[in-house]
């Protein structure tokens, strides 16, 4: 990992499916949909004041949204936020930073 870049794309994880499930309600009310499914693919991390944490979710069909979630470190005793979100990305979108 560059410093200050993210690092490699990972399979997710139950603790990154909770980040997305826990944050689901603010993505879609940015989006303007209500997703049946919700389930993360894929992700990567940078490495901040805490962790952002970009993140590719299917939900559903063919549909693809990618989120960047911010993870405050552990002693501000703050919860994740959403920090943006694309919408109309597909199995074969690479997770960026955004």
């Amino acid at each position: 990992m560059k410093c200050g870049g993210t690092g490699d794309v990972k399979v997710a994880t139950p603790e990154v499916q909770q980040l997305c499930d826990q944050l689901k309600a603010d993505v879609e009310k940015h989006s303007g949909e209500n997703y049946n499914e919700f389930v993360a693919i894929e992700y990567k991390t940078q490495v901040v004041a805490g962790t952002n944490y970009f993140i590719k979710v299917h939900v559903g069909c063919e549909s693809y949204v990618h989120l960047r979630v911010y993870k405050p470190l552990p002693h501000t005793g703050k919860p994740a936020e959403l920090s943006s979100c694309q919408t109309s990305k597909t199995k074969h979108d690479s997770i960026s930073y955004f």
